[in-house]
């Protein structure tokens, strides 16, 4: 009998379509240590812009003021966020006291704040790829584009930015950064253009046409889809900007939302809905709302489900998002003397409660980190 043939070898076509359908990207980056080929194929900037555009990136941990706080076991991710260590130290400072507070975190890109002593209540901005540790420093808002709308330096009592969105495509490496400056008579929403270096007016309000009766600061800032939300601080009210049509409205809120924290997220068919908690608090509100004849003014608020947070803890902190299909939340263990806090990711489809980690800061604001493995992690800035 003729001797058994071996198996044809595997074409590189057909081996990327395989490797294509590895659904963990931190089996993917075990695989290419394989072989020389699996490394070569996978390495391949054309390869991973398409598994990136598959496969959603991984939560990976939180963004802290000191750096980098990873996925902790039993979490999924944990393997792979021991391989992601970063800090803000390399980012530039004048003085000891200089200190960059990070704001924001999406596609791999930070955002960070800092006090400016040539200007009251103004904040220097910087957006930076803390896996490359490159960074951009963003030319502040010039006093034409400020006089512009009505506002002058002296008259902001606070500014910053709360948002950063990415170019559309794998291959556009372009961001943007939206900042909103409030003074005593107005807001002003601006746009900075990676692209073109510059910022540019996005649109402005009064506080009259806006309805209301007294400057009030914003203390949350969240972005769903193609609209911005910031709630007002002690008032159970929001302010909407659709960066589409570039309007500004109001959104009143269930009663007793003055002092509680929330979270505003899309649920289809034309309808927003609402995480919301309290402190000492031990569950989550979800709420669901729908607009009659496309009037703001028309919200009706609806309780659907309450949401128990998991046993032994107790919301104290903060609840953020949403990003990547989830919402997050910052709990105090029951123990006594307990000098830690634990951070659950809430999944706005399922309500699946999952814990992701932990810190010894308790009650400080942190902002999720989604990537993939540095290996596979494209270079943004």
């Amino acid at each position: 009998m003729d001797p058994e043939r071996p198996p044809p070898a595997l074409t590189s076509d057909l081996l990327e379509e395989i490797l294509l359908r590895v659904a963990s990207p931190a089996d993917l980056a075990r695989a290419s240590t394989a072989c020389v080929s699996f490394r070569r194929l996978i390495a391949d900037p054309a390869f991973l812009r398409r598994y990136r555009s598959i496969h959603l990136p991984l939560l990976l941990g939180f963004v802290r003021s000191y750096g980098f706080g990873p996925a902790e076991a039993p979490h999924p991710s944990a393997a792979v966020a021991r391989a992601v260590a970063f800090s803000f130290d390399y980012l530039p400072r004048t003085t000891w006291e200089d200190h960059w507070t990070p704001v924001n975190a999406r596609d791999g890109r930070v955002l960070l704040e800092r006090s400016c002593r040539e200007v009251p209540n103004y904040c220097d901005l910087l957006v930076c790829d803390p896996l490359s540790r490159r960074y951009l420093l963003l030319p502040p808002i010039t006093d034409d584009l400020l006089a512009s709308i009505g506002i002058q330096n002296k008259d902001i009592f606070l500014s910053g930015a709360s948002f950063i969105r990415s170019g559309g495509t794998e291959e556009d490496t372009s961001f943007s950064v939206i900042s909103l400056m409030q003074s005593s008579s107005r807001l002003g929403v601006f746009i900075f253009s990676s692209g073109s270096g510059c910022w540019s007016v996005s649109t402005s309000i009064s506080w009259d046409d806006l309805g209301l009766d007294e400057v009030n600061e914003f203390i949350q800032e969240q972005c769903t889809s193609d609209c911005f939300y910031w709630k007002l601080n002690d008032m159970s009210t929001v302010v909407k900007l659709d960066m589409n049509s570039m309007q500004f409205c109001t959104i009143g809120l269930p009663p007793g939302h003055d002092k509680r924290q929330i979270v505003i997220v899309e649920s289809g068919e034309s309808r927003v809905a609402m995480f919301s908690t309290v402190h000492e608090s031990t569950s989550v509100d979800y709420y669901y709302t729908f607009s009659q004849n496309g009037s703001e003014k028309s919200h009706e608020w609806h309780l659907k489900s309450t949401i128990p947070l998991p046993a032994h803890y107790t919301f104290e902190g903060n609840i953020g998002g949403p990003a990547e299909g989830y919402i997050f939340i910052e709990c105090i263990p029951d123990e006594k003397d307990t000098t830690y806090s634990a951070f659950f990711s809430l999944e706005i489809k399922s309500f699946n409660i999952e814990r992701v980690g932990r810190t010894r800061s308790p009650a400080c604001g942190a902002y999720p980190y989604f990537g993939f493995p540095p290996s596979m992690s494209p270079r943004r800035i």
